[in-house]
């Protein structure tokens, strides 16, 4: 397929695009209203306003309430001043910024040059991406934990440093999954950059503890380790290692030994990435070994493959990264979320995970980097100082023999260009719309998904 290369050509292709999403987000997505946001809000509310407690809460007519660490809850204190029309226009100007930011860092130093056409592919592209429109449509923090952990990969690459593992500290505070990006931090090489995240991560939970101790004592002794709390573990939106287990009814220690090997990989690709001067792939990979290992990986925390698609466009894999992103926007789990049982179930209803394990395989690794600067510090790679008798000069750190040739700098325009098509509006099945919070396609199940339990979800 061609792309046009003419202004009006690119318009009359952008309004088509744009005629096509909306018209499959109107008919075949769930819609959430919200459901996440009303947890947070309604636990804020009945904290200052009632005197309830933070964890006591629960959505009317639901068994779910909030369950992230009480630092999420000191962090979302604001809300008690807004009323729900502005909490949710609120939410949705957040998610703009975080995205934006997601797209800056992902997009690279050429961001600029693909202008309004750029933009408006990248727009289509994530409307249609279905852990990014569950997001936005739960009101759920995703898209703010991704932009806090890519915020400090850009400052790691780019020289400014200082504060590098801030974002990290806050994102691991509010949820615990980011955690496992300091270990990328001490793979790295970076001990200030990780001091810097566990510093952050314990000051704000320390806040937590003055602002409301009896909270956190609770979380820390009784609701973290309370399963219960999270909804059914076997229930097909879990796209974790866990969920896979739980549907077969496996033993946990299966479970811990698939977890330690997928560790280990992570750990090994990781490294790789880094000695290569592939700091996105390295973060990319973090991401996919977090999601995999994470107790609870609803659908909508997917965005953390967000990463995994610009390095796959860097490498030149367009009809890979095409094909994949095309999977996620097709809602193609949920067809098998009354029964997962069966052959069908366990490769069907586990697509998710399949795609996110492969990532974690094959994702390419050791791409040079003309304009970023290696995540691990390397003498040979440190520029001098010009001089008038010398001209800037680098040693270039030798990449590994099998490491793929440079591609392009990764951009959602170009991920647009190979996979606008294949995740068109015929991707999913139509479903009507609900507010259910499970996104399930059956009527409300007893024990349905809350996308907000679970602070390690």
């Amino acid at each position: 397929m061609r792309l046009p290369r003419t202004d009006r050509g690119r318009l009359l292709l952008v309004l088509v695009l744009a005629a096509a999403v909306t018209a499959f987000t109107a008919t075949v997505p769930l819609l959430r209203d919200w459901f996440d946001l009303r947890v947070y809000y309604g636990t804020v509310d009945s904290w200052v306003h009632h005197g309830g407690r933070v964890y006591d809460y629960r959505v009317p007519g639901t068994s779910y309430g909030f369950t992230y660490p009480p630092f999420a809850a000191v962090a979302m204190l604001p809300m008690a001043l807004l009323d729900w029309p502005a909490v949710v226009v609120v939410a949705l100007l957040l998610d703009v910024v975080a995205l934006a930011v997601v797209v800056r860092v992902l997009a690279g130093p050429g961001w600029r040059r693909y202008g309004w056409y750029g933009g408006a592919l990248a727009v289509c592209l994530f409307a249609l991406f279905e852990p990014l429109r569950d997001t936005v449509s739960f009101g759920q923090v995703n898209l703010l934990m991704l932009a806090l952990v890519l915020a400090d990969a850009w400052l790691l690459t780019s020289g400014r440093a200082r504060w590098a593992g801030a974002g990290i500290g806050l994102a691991a505070a509010v949820k615990l999954t980011p955690a496992l990006f300091i270990g990328l931090l001490l793979l790295a090489r970076r001990p200030r950059a990780a001091a810097v995240a566990v510093a952050t991560a314990g000051a704000a939970t320390l806040l937590a503890v003055v602002v409301d101790p009896e909270a956190s004592r609770f979380f820390w002794t009784e609701a973290l380790w309370d399963t219960g709390r999270v909804g059914r573990l076997d229930y097909v939106s879990n796209q974790s290692l866990q969920g896979i287990f739980a549907r077969l009814g496996a033993p946990h220690r299966v479970l811990w030994a698939a977890a330690a090997v997928v560790l280990g990989v992570w750990a090994r690709r990781a490294r790789r990435a880094v000695a290569a001067g592939d700091p996105q792939a390295a973060f990319a990979l973090t991401g996919l070994a977090a999601c995999l290992v994470s107790p609870v990986t609803w659908v909508h925390h997917l965005v953390w493959l967000l990463p995994s698609f610009a390095v796959l466009v860097r490498a030149g894999r367009l009809r890979v990264a095409g094909a994949l992103y095309a999977v996620l926007c097709s809602s193609v789990v949920w067809l098998w979320a009354d029964d997962a049982s069966g052959l069908g179930g366990f490769l069907g209803g586990n697509t998710y995970t399949w795609l996110t394990l492969g990532l974690l395989l094959w994702l390419p690794v050791g791409q040079r980097r003309a304009v970023r600067r290696p995540l691990r510090r390397s003498a040979n790679a440190t520029l001098q100082a010009p001089t008038p008798a010398a001209p800037v000069t680098a040693t270039a750190e030798r990449q590994p023999e099998s490491s793929p040739p440079s591609g392009a700098t990764a951009t959602v325009a170009e991920t647009g260009a190979a996979a606008g098509a294949a995740a068109g509006p015929g991707c999913g099945r139509a479903r009507c719309a609900s507010s259910e919070p499970t996104g399930s396609t059956r009527p409300a199940a007893a024990n349905p998904q809350s996308s907000s339990a679970r602070v390690s979800s």
